[in-house]
């Protein structure tokens, strides 16, 4: 018989995702609660009415977190490394003859 360790994420006494790692649901539980920090700031706003649409861009925009911190300044891009270019080996004559 083998043993499965799961770890379930639950808000509301609702299951939300089971992961095998802990660390996955560690992040996944973060990730819902910058969603249920963003919904309440989209519903401070009035800009949406519709809850289930706040609750989506909330969710959405919880889920791109290091885009939004990008485009709101707070952290910025890695910029890409440039490989290095790799110098030719001259073949060594003195070696042949």
């Amino acid at each position: 018989m083998a043993v499965i360790v799961k770890y379930v994420v639950e808000r509301n006494g609702e299951e939300k995702m089971t992961f095998t790692s802990k660390a996955e649901a560690d992040a996944y539980d973060k990730m819902l609660d910058m969603a249920d920090e963003l919904f309440s700031l989209l519903a401070e706003s009035e800009l949406i009415e519709d809850e289930a649409k706040q609750e989506e861009l909330s969710l959405f925009l919880a889920q791109r977190k290091e885009e939004v911190l990008y485009a709101l300044g707070a952290k910025r891009k890695p910029t890409p490394k440039k490989p290095k270019a790799v110098e030719p080996v001259e073949a060594d004559d003195s070696e042949a003859a």
